[in-house]
């Protein structure tokens, strides 16, 4: 890992922006003297993947909404952020478009009745696979982070999955958590 590190929190992505403007990673970029910039690479309903349905307590293959985007520092891809929502919250919502969300998608989910109480994460690092170190622009040697991480309600019903890839050379994860 390098000196320069991006050091990224998932707590600023677990509610939503105040006043309902902008987007939590813009936002984050810019207070550090940075540019965030995300690119929609594809959003609509698809079958869920076996990890998704796993972390969304579905069945391999049931219909999920997706959002895959790839988020950029200063023009440059940092990562992959695949979030998935189950079609009984999300189709036929914004969540199922292209279009940017006002105030992101936890905003729209708590519009839609759906307010988030719980995060479970889990990181594992891998080498990329070719797509991967193509859009990230990373060397064939260089491994990448990978972050699932699951949104529960208060009733512990899964709301949102998130599969993330990082370049692990330019990504430092920060967790933070209250004692007690």
């Amino acid at each position: 890992m390098t000196s320069d590190a991006w050091i990224s929190s998932s707590m600023p992505y677990l509610r939503p922006v105040e006043g309902g403007q902008g987007d939590a990673w813009g936002e984050e970029a810019a207070a550090r003297g940075g540019r965030g910039t995300q690119r929609i690479l594809h959003a609509g309903e698809v079958p869920a993947p076996a990890v998704v349905a796993r972390l969304l307590g579905l069945e391999d293959g049931d219909t999920v909404v997706v959002r895959r985007r790839i988020m950029y520092l200063d023009e440059q891809p940092c990562e992959l952020t695949d979030s998935y929502y189950p079609a009984h919250i999300a189709a036929g919502t914004g969540l199922a478009g292209t279009a940017k969300i006002r105030g992101g998608a936890v905003a729209l989910l708590a519009e839609l009745g759906h307010v988030g109480r719980r995060v479970r994460e889990d990181v594992t690092a891998r080498m990329p696979a070719a797509q991967e170190r193509e859009l990230l622009r990373t060397g064939a040697e260089e491994p990448v982070l990978c972050l699932e991480r699951v949104m529960l309600d208060a009733h512990e019903r899964p709301l949102q999955a998130d599969l993330i890839t990082m370049p692990a050379q330019r990504q430092r994860l920060r967790y933070e958590l209250r004692m007690g």
